[in-house]
């Protein structure tokens, strides 16, 4: 089973909780999962990744995070062609138009589902989602 590199932005913990709750869902499908924030992941070793999950809360109007993430995000886009790639995030407020806005970002990638959302921090049953996602996403 591949290395899943699980990357993420969280201003307020939430999106952070959703990535290592993806970790645990790939551990327990018997994948290998590094967790990285996204200001500790050197970009230098992305290509050592078949598979990434990305994680980003939803910002402002509905944008990823401008500071770290997209400026990150930006920089792998590219390489993302050759990867099965998985999104996730936090949310508190709208519909999912960033979600929506940031898969329409991939199309070249080989994109695992529709990006998993959770409105604030996950628990119960939407952090077993987050487990079931990552359990997915590593046996795909």
């Amino acid at each position: 089973m591949d290395k899943i590199a699980v990357i993420y932005w969280s201003g307020t913990g939430n999106t952070e909780a959703m990535a290592n709750a993806i970790a645990e869902g790939i551990k327990s499908a018997g994948g290998e999962a590094d967790v990285f924030a996204v200001s500790d992941f050197a970009v230098d070793t992305f290509d050592s990744y078949k598979k990434v999950a990305l994680g980003c809360s939803a910002m402002g109007d509905e944008v990823l995070e401008e500071a770290e993430f997209e400026p990150f995000f930006c920089d792998i886009e590219g390489k993302l062609g050759d990867k099965k790639v998985a999104l996730f995030g936090s949310y508190g407020w709208g519909d999912g138009k960033w979600m929506r806005d940031w898969e329409e970002r991939v199309p070249g990638a080989n994109l695992f589902a529709e990006g998993l959302m959770v409105n604030g921090m996950p628990a119960g049953a939407t952090k077993d989602e987050c487990v079931e996602f990552g359990k997915k996403f590593a046996e795909c």
